[in-house]
């Protein structure tokens, strides 16, 4: 079975990671500019770089449809850079994932696909995909969807170490990003990480930078950029999240119910 996921952030990636280890097949798209902030765990980055391995698996940069199948074929998982999606035409998958995580539909339809799933709001279940994954977290993180929505965005991220909206770093002017530290790195509250514009992006809270936009991404004020993890635990920057893997676990599930339901598709 062949599962096409738009999107190769993070969150994307811990679904392809579920998927890959369950044994389907699976093909990423993403810009051909990432603009990830965890790319030690986002499969997006080998677009950047001809190749990345999260956690025990490797994906590779496809030149086209043609490519990726090819990859496939070798054992690496292909990312193709394809905002809209355009390969769906001629890879023809049984499932598509829009992943995206752009808190609203940006062209998705239930006929995308034989089996359509989105991931999180502006996703509404037997209208514009068989199912949704909630990604809020808290008590439904994970639950597929099979009528209605995903629970609003509220612009608050959840709480990590205590710590929830103070973890975002964000632009602090509009401009091209320049970082001056590493994912990985300790530290403090009032630390410079990175410069837009010449205005300085501080920390506000002591930890690990667990995410960071890549040197040269055009960025708008406020944009999320950065991401410190308050755990402090380093070997977390290398690792799928718990809320990552939670909703690939959730796409599982609705992909093994949809395709006994619709018989739409068969591995």
């Amino acid at each position: 079975m062949l599962i096409l996921i738009r999107g190769a952030g993070d969150l994307a990636s811990g679904i392809a990671l579920r998927l890959w280890h369950s044994g389907f097949d699976v093909v990423m798209t993403d810009l051909p500019h990432p603009t990830a902030i965890r790319r030690t765990v986002a499969f997006s980055d080998a677009i950047v770089h001809g190749e990345m391995t999260v956690e025990d698996v490797t994906a590779k940069r496809a030149d086209n449809t043609s490519h990726a199948l090819t990859l496939l074929r070798q054992g690496y998982l292909p990312v193709l850079a394809d905002s809209d999606c355009l390969c769906r035409a001629e890879l023809r998958p049984q499932v598509l994932v829009d992943a995206i995580l752009a808190k609203r539909n940006l062209g998705t339809v239930i006929t995308d696909a034989p089996v359509v799933i989105g991931v999180g709001p502006g996703f509404t279940a037997k209208q514009d995909c068989h199912a949704v994954v909630e990604t809020m977290r808290g008590h439904t993180l994970g639950r597929v969807i099979y009528e209605g929505s995903a629970l609003p965005n509220t612009n608050i991220p959840g709480l990590i170490g205590g710590f929830a909206g103070e973890r975002v770093l964000r632009a602090p002017a509009d401009g091209v990003f320049q970082s001056t530290h590493a994912i990985g790195d300790t530290v403090k509250s009032g630390d410079i990480v990175g410069y837009v514009a010449g205005e300085p992006m501080r920390c506000t809270i002591d930890g690990v930078l667990r995410g960071l936009l890549a040197d040269g991404v055009g960025v708008v004020k406020g944009m999320k950029s950065g991401d410190v993890d308050p755990r402090g635990e380093v070997s977390y920057c290398a690792t799928s999240s718990d809320k990552a893997l939670a909703i690939g676990g959730g796409v599982l599930e609705a992909i093994l119910h949809l395709t006994n339901i619709l018989g739409g598709a068969h591995a």
